[in-house]
């Protein structure tokens, strides 16, 4: 009887062990699926204006503008973005898979630029 008992705690302990693996896994799978820094474009300006980030990061720019469009672009030999026309409220997630410096810009508002250092 008391090895029955045994094996039922030993099955128990590793099925909630199992369950707090996947848990965890689940949690670290969503943890890299979400973007680590936000960036708002508002009144024609990025804010902030600069970051440095780690390779590998995202940034997600968010048109936080209730009625301008955005369009945010990076055109470097190293790493290219195009986040098409950006309606008010919109999000678009960028991953930079390099190192370098970036400037992100506005493909409708040129004064509008976001440096992002990679490393």
């Amino acid at each position: 009887m008391k090895a029955m008992h045994a094996r039922g705690f030993v099955r128990r302990g590793a099925a909630v062990m199992l369950a707090a693996a996947v848990i965890v896994g689940a949690g670290t799978l969503l943890g890299l699926a979400l973007p680590q820094y936000s960036v708002s474009q508002k009144g024609r300006q990025f804010h902030p204006g600069e970051m440095t980030i780690k390779r590998g990061d995202s940034v997600e720019i968010v048109n936080d503008d209730g009625d301008l469009l955005h369009h945010a672009y990076i055109d470097s030999p190293q790493f290219s973005f195009d986040s098409g026309d950006q309606k008010p409220g919109s999000k678009t997630d960028i991953a930079f898979s390099v190192a370098g410096d970036f400037n992100v810009l506005c493909a409708i508002h040129p004064k509008m630029k976001l440096v992002v250092h990679v490393r």
